[in-house]
């Protein structure tokens, strides 16, 4: 035993280099050890816990850069045990594995910041509102700092020294990071003034954008439009450029239906006395033509006693009636929400004919319950348009400009 430690002695640089391997091999075993039993434990911990934040860690492998730092720590303090090594080669492992635990803790630091993000997006907290921006910019501030603090454990420098000097590159730094401060302000402006969440659907039609925020990063936002494509937009740009959030609407109640008709114009008259018994017995217009007949009646015989030249008179009007007759029809519409806005209206004359719009809400926002709603009320308004003596302009189609020939043909025209 004597002779082989004398002949180690003699022998240095052997000596030296199966200490290193010793060394080496400690790190294998404590990371080994850590991974196999010291992880496993804990992964069995979590499972039987009841928490879920735990459970985050575990998904983003936090405990898993942890354990890194075993056999990094192993290195730091083995090396020194190894007999015959200059200082110099020692300080140079010793600032290498310290290096290495500050890489290691901050991508462990920047795992814990995702986990810490995931739970809060989860939580009743969040209520759409989303930190991942904060949370990459940390990161960015993260790994700028760890990356000079590794630097500097490996150079013997101090950090201060290296953040002085990047001081300098401030300028340049500006315009490296542009648009990533350009994103972080954005951030904080959506984020404070409630401007968007997760979840709204906005309209930006200048990038093509219609559809839900799924997601809300530093750099860009996410819309998944209707057709379920996905349309990444730079963060900044929601701050330069306009954009529509529909999220008040389904607060509301009420989704707005606002739609015309375009009305012949030709086709626009007074009511005749037959006309006037006939919409009598409409269920929706009894009320409205007996009231409107008394203030007629009453207006034209204190005016118009001799009532000699009808023109001057006071008379309904097929159009009229018809607007009132829609009015009457989404009162009583179960489907339309009757606590806001029910209007229809005259717009001004086209070339179309006479736009009659109907401006209501209804009461189911859902888009596809919507659309329903909206067409079964204007089946039924266009289906009614010719009780009341009017019809709807159509551009002349080809079996029109057929149709018309025929007759000049025949000799009808």
């Amino acid at each position: 035993m004597s002779s082989a430690i004398s002949w180690l002695g003699e022998h240095q640089l052997i000596s030296q280099g199966l200490a290193i391997v010793l060394v080496a091999l400690l790190a294998y075993v404590t990371n080994l050890i850590t991974k196999r039993f010291l992880l496993a434990t804990v992964g069995r911990v979590v499972k039987r816990t009841t928490f879920k934040w735990d459970d985050v860690l575990q998904r983003f492998k936090v405990f898993e850069r942890l354990a890194h730092f075993a056999p990094a720590l192993a290195v730091y303090f083995g090396i020194q045990l190894v007999p015959g090594l200059a200082d110099e080669f020692i300080a140079l492992i010793q600032r290498a594995a310290l290096a290495t635990m500050v890489l290691i803790g901050t991508l462990a630091a920047s795992q814990l910041l995702s986990a810490a993000n995931e739970i809060y997006s989860s939580s009743n907290l969040a209520e759409g509102r989303t930190i991942k921006g904060y949370v990459q910019i940390i990161k960015i501030a993260l790994f700028i700092v760890g990356g000079i603090v590794a630097l500097a454990a490996l150079t013997d420098r101090s950090p201060l020294v290296m953040l002085g000097g990047l001081g300098a590159m401030t300028a340049v730094l500006l315009i490296v990071f542009r648009d990533t401060i350009l994103s972080f302000v954005a951030s904080l402006q959506i984020s404070n003034y409630d401007m968007m969440r997760v979840g709204d659907w906005i309209e930006m039609p200048q990038y093509g954008a219609d559809g839900d925020v799924v997601d809300i990063g530093l750099h860009t936002i996410k819309v998944q439009n209707w057709d379920k494509t996905i349309t990444a937009i730079p963060t900044h740009k929601f701050l330069s450029d306009s954009f529509k959030n529909w999220r008040s609407m389904p607060q509301s109640g009420g989704r707005r239906i606002k739609r015309s008709i375009y009305v012949d114009m030709n086709s626009i008259r007074f009511l005749e006395q037959e006309d006037i018994e006939r919409f009598e017995r409409f269920v929706l217009l009894r009320d409205y033509i007996r009231q409107k007949k008394q203030e007629i009646d009453e207006y034209n015989a204190e005016h118009l006693p001799n009532q000699a030249f009808t023109a001057n008179a006071r008379r309904l009007t097929n159009i009229g009636t018809f607007r009132h007759y829609i009015v009457r029809y989404l009162r009583q519409h179960p489907q339309i929400n009757q606590q806001m806005t029910l209007m229809v209206r005259q717009l001004n004359p086209t070339p179309q004919g006479l736009p009659l719009e109907v401006y209501v809400f209804s009461s189911d926002i859902a888009w596809v319950s919507y659309e329903g709603i909206q067409s079964d009320i204007f089946d039924h308004i266009m289906a009614i348009v010719p009780e009341f003596g009017l019809r709807l302009y159509q551009q002349p189609s080809g079996s029109d400009v057929e149709a018309g020939l025929r007759a000049v043909v025949r000799g009808d025209a």
